[in-house]
């Protein structure tokens, strides 16, 4: 075993682009759906928009240089290569920040959040409140090996961060996720302290058997009713087939887009168009990151190989957690609490959704400093 940490740039050759472009022009397009809203799945004038804009406009270059601007780098953990993106900031009593994604997300979705969090003091914020930011590519995700095994839990995951984070230099640090990224930072809270010294949570998994006692929680019952009704057949065909899935996402770039674009409409707050919250460019930022690749069954598997299974963690360190108003789940303090009684920050953000620093890179940077300002001590 060795601790190395060896440069591992995105590099894509001309020839994957080329490829790209080849098999978006010969797309065999579906006849249009027969309503004129997206209840049938994202529409067909839609998608053929973002593919004519992919295949013509779309600038992947520019992308892998503001990704090679933080440092990505390999080291191989547990018999698997992790890729991640390190920004260390210039201030001395810097606090380590682990960031840790989630599905169909990537590093992409922390790009704005991280400089914010890594230099306030450039940024108009307290340099008090600066971190050293690590962002992790998940097992399967990115340019972090494809597992060839079973076993990669959200729990084996959390243990490779540790041993991340002390490669680095950082044997004590904080993490945030959401998503898939909730279950791992919530397994690094369980692990605690000495390593973990505290957490933020912008995700709250919310379940039929929680009790309402109020409009709130009714709400967010409704919600989680409402996802499941209306939304949860990706959730179903991952969890039980995502190899099968995985073909068809594997082999049309057209198919990957529309499975995610999908997403982006759902769980953003976007107000009627998610085109008007991120950018064809910040989608397609993403969707490319999977297509490159080659990554849409190795990160479904995720789903198969924990959603069933997966359990919470108690958590002793301080917890903090953040509500952003569109998110899959929404709840209350009073569930949080419950949950979590070392909770020391809640608070409801007023706009964003299920990818949070992606969405509001401004707010969830000032969620993030002052959940972990009441924990905060250079480590």
């Amino acid at each position: 075993m060795t601790d190395a940490i060896t440069p591992h740039p995105f590099a894509f050759p001309d020839a994957a682009l080329e490829d790209l472009r080849d098999r978006l022009s010969r797309t065999r397009w579906p006849d249009r759906e027969t309503v004129d809203d997206w209840s049938q799945g994202a529409p067909l004038a839609r998608m053929q928009g973002l593919i004519d804009y992919w295949r013509d406009a779309y600038d992947w270059h520019a992308a892998e240089a503001r990704l090679n601007a933080l440092d990505p780098s390999t080291t191989r953990i547990d018999g698997l290569d992790i890729h991640f993106l390190h920004l260390r900031s210039p201030e001395p009593d810097a606090v380590p920040l682990v960031l840790t994604h989630g599905w169909p997300g990537s590093v992409f979705e922390f790009m704005q959040a991280a400089p914010l969090l890594a230099d306030p003091r450039a940024h108009g914020g307290d340099p008090r409140d600066a971190f050293h930011v690590v962002i992790p590519s998940l097992p399967g995700f990115g340019l972090t090996e494809k597992p060839t095994e079973t076993g990669w839990t959200p729990e084996r995951t959390a243990h490779a961060w540790v041993e991340l984070m002390r490669r680095l230099g950082y044997d004590r640090f904080v993490a945030q996720g959401g998503d898939w990224g909730y279950a791992i930072t919530n397994e690094l809270g369980g692990i605690g302290a000495p390593a973990v010294q505290a957490v933020h949570f912008n995700m709250f998994p919310v379940f039929e058997t929680m009790e309402a006692v109020d409009a709130q929680e009714e709400r967010a019952l409704k919600r989680l009713r409402d996802f499941k009704e209306n939304e949860s057949g990706y959730q179903i065909e991952q969890t039980q087939s995502p190899q099968t899935i995985g073909y068809g996402l594997n082999d049309s770039p057209v198919g990957l887009a529309a499975w995610f674009y999908e997403k982006y409409e759902q769980w953003t707050d976007h107000g009627g168009d998610p085109e008007s919250l991120l950018s064809r460019d910040e989608m397609l930022d993403n969707i490319t990151l999977y297509w490159l690749t080659a990554t849409a069954t190795s990160s479904a598997r995720i789903y198969w190989q924990s959603m069933a299974n997966w359990q919470e963690r108690e958590i002793e360190v301080p917890v903090g957690f953040t509500l952003f108003p569109r998110d899959i789940h929404e709840t209350s303090e009073r569930w949080v609490k419950e949950r979590y009684p070392t909770l020391v920050h809640y608070n409801e953000a007023p706009k964003g959704g299920h990818f949070a620093a992606w969405e509001q890179p401004e707010s969830f940077t000032e969620e993030v400093r002052a959940s972990f300002r009441h924990t905060r001590q250079p480590l």
